[in-house]
């Protein structure tokens, strides 16, 4: 979708034409009919998949203690 408004339409109302936007939609400013400025609204960033393991090796133990697990005995095998 494009939307022509005027400058000084622009500049009063730029942010709620803004929020209006789906991505790929277009704002073209024109002043005197004349084309000064387009924008276009971007497409939002696609996360890639996470990967189990990516994280391996990122974390070293000081110090290797079970008493924390005290509390967790009947949950665990």
């Amino acid at each position: 979708m494009t939307i022509t408004i005027t400058l000084e339409e622009a500049q009063a109302k730029l942010k709620d034409f803004i929020h209006q936007l789906a991505p790929g939609d277009e704002i073209i400013i024109t002043e005197n009919q004349q084309t000064v400025a387009k924008l276009v609204s971007e497409n939002p960033q696609h996360r890639k998949p996470r990967v189990p393991g990516l994280g391996k090796g990122m974390i070293s133990l000081l110090k290797e203690d079970n008493e924390h697990l005290e509390g967790f005995a009947e949950y665990t095998p």
